[in-house]
């Protein structure tokens, strides 16, 4: 095992629901200094765990070992922390309590503060769901959280990208013929739907038109959509699955009672310093999005990745969108948030 777990013992989510023995596995990398404060924070996206963010990770990178002590929790539901499963019934596969990203965050504060003892974070960095991750950061700790990063990840679930994630819930449900109580009928199999759906939105046009794909070393759109699409997600829990999609449609920074929903405030709460990096052809946690947001954050910068890639800009795989990221991170670091 390449991480470890926390134990957050019962834990009462934003539901009202109480999830036994739950717990957060995550992974550092670099050490913590004598002053606490070079800690950066780097929450996992849906779907993914702690191994596919490491892309961003490495010497004489931003994100460097040797100079930050980095931390990446994993989202409850991603098979990893707390998930349908993993836990035990009364709360296993379909019976899985709905988790909001503000519970996530509130126990990764946990996490930071009782495990570790940080009462300062440098940074932190997400992409996609780890990226709304990040704006919740800032939102509920802003004098905690010096720089908030989000890539490819909007503040909340507009309706479009609810939508969307609809239609993946949509093509997992219609195996069970839409009937809520044969849910823990669902096997992985059942996600190859999932996969052909998201290939729609995951990446853009103009990847698709000029066949990208090939980049990655296949030689058509079927091998694409079977072999990278529909495999990445029938390696997937299909409860987990539901899980993360709940906590993904119902993201919203300003749904906790600082904000009582009042999502300008929220972002008007937040104190970091701001790099918010869309990508400029997502078609669903769009560049249109982020600039709103960006512009009732006082100290946000908005920086689209000039890219064809979609949503798939942020995630690691294309050289010269690494390379954007890298340097804003970098960027920001550098940026003393005083002046």
């Amino acid at each position: 095992m390449d991480y470890e777990i926390f134990n957050l013992g019962d834990v009462t989510l934003q539901s009202g629901v109480t999830l036994p023995s739950a717990f957060l596995a995550y992974k550092t990398y670099g050490k913590l200094n004598e002053q606490k404060d070079n800690v950066i924070v780097y929450p996992t996206a849906f779907g993914d765990q702690h191994v596919q963010n490491e892309w961003l990770i490495g010497s004489g990178m931003a994100l460097d070992p040797e100079k930050y002590f980095i931390i990446i929790p994993n989202l409850l539901g991603n098979g990893l922390s707390s998930s349908p499963s993993n836990t035990l019934p009364p709360f296993d596969r379909a019976h899985f309590p709905q988790v909001t990203i503000y519970d996530n965050v509130r126990l990764q504060h946990r996490l930071v503060t009782e495990k570790f003892g940080i009462q300062k974070i440098a940074l932190v960095v997400g992409w996609s769901m780890g990226g709304i991750q990040a704006f919740q950061w800032g939102a509920s700790y802003p004098e905690m959280v010096e720089r908030i990063a989000p890539i490819s990840g909007i503040a909340k679930t507009w309706p479009h990208t609810f939508v969307v994630l609809d239609g993946m819930k949509a093509s997992l449900l219609a195996a069970v013929g839409f009937d809520s109580t044969k849910l823990n009928q669902l096997t992985s199999a059942d996600m190859r739907a999932v996969g052909r759906v998201y290939a729609g939105w995951g990446f853009s046009h103009s990847f698709y038109r000029e066949e990208l794909y090939r980049e990655l070393g296949l030689d058509s759109l079927e091998d694409f959509v079977t072999g990278v699409c529909e495999n990445s997600f029938m390696k997937m829990n299909p409860h987990n699955v539901l899980a993360m999609l709940w906590t993904g449609q119902h993201a919203d920074i300003s749904s906790n009672p600082s904000y009582n929903g009042d999502f300008d405030m929220a972002l008007k709460s937040i104190k970091a310093l701001a790099c918010i990096m869309p990508g400029s052809t997502d078609l669903f946690c769009t560049a249109d999005d982020n600039e709103y947001e960006a512009k009732l954050i006082s100290n946000a910068v908005f920086n689209p990745i000039q890219s064809i890639w979609g949503h798939f800009a942020g995630r690691g795989i294309n050289s010269t969108d690494n390379q954007f990221i890298d340097d804003n991170l970098k960027h920001l670091l550098a940026i003393s948030r005083n002046g």
